[in-house]
């Protein structure tokens, strides 16, 4: 299972050179993700520190499930966005392509996903995705 990161590590994410100022803020619910690429990144940098209740927050209810599943076997390890279409922060929908590696009981693998955003309520939500 992985470690929570603490205020001063690396974030999860590969964007900002410290979880306090990168996703730790939209974990703890301080801010809210403002383009589309933001709240993916901090959706990965969620799975990596078994974070189930942020992942909750940030689906869209109507599409999320009753309680979001977090492998404890499973351990990201690095995440590449591959393309962004529209979700800046004036926009209504996003989408994000990423490639998510992890370790799962040893072996390596990738998770590449084209993941739909939107906004609801002034917040960018998960939408779906397809993989």
């Amino acid at each position: 299972m992985s470690v929570p990161p603490t205020q001063a590590d690396p974030c999860p994410c590969g964007r900002g050179p410290k979880y306090r100022s990168c996703c730790g803020p939209l974990h703890t619910g301080e801010r809210q993700a403002q383009t589309a690429e933001e709240l993916m990144r901090s959706r990965y940098a969620a799975y990596a520190v078994a974070d189930a209740d942020y992942l909750w927050r940030s689906w869209h209810p109507r599409t999320r499930p009753e309680h979001p599943h977090i492998d404890p076997d499973v351990r990201w390890t690095d995440l590449e966005v591959i393309d962004v279409v529209d979700g800046a922060a004036e926009d209504q929908t996003g989408v994000v392509e990423f490639r998510a590696h992890y370790l799962d009981a040893g072996e390596r693998r990738v998770l590449r996903e084209r993941s739909r955003f939107v906004v609801r309520g002034g917040r960018w939500l998960y939408l779906d995705g397809e993989i």
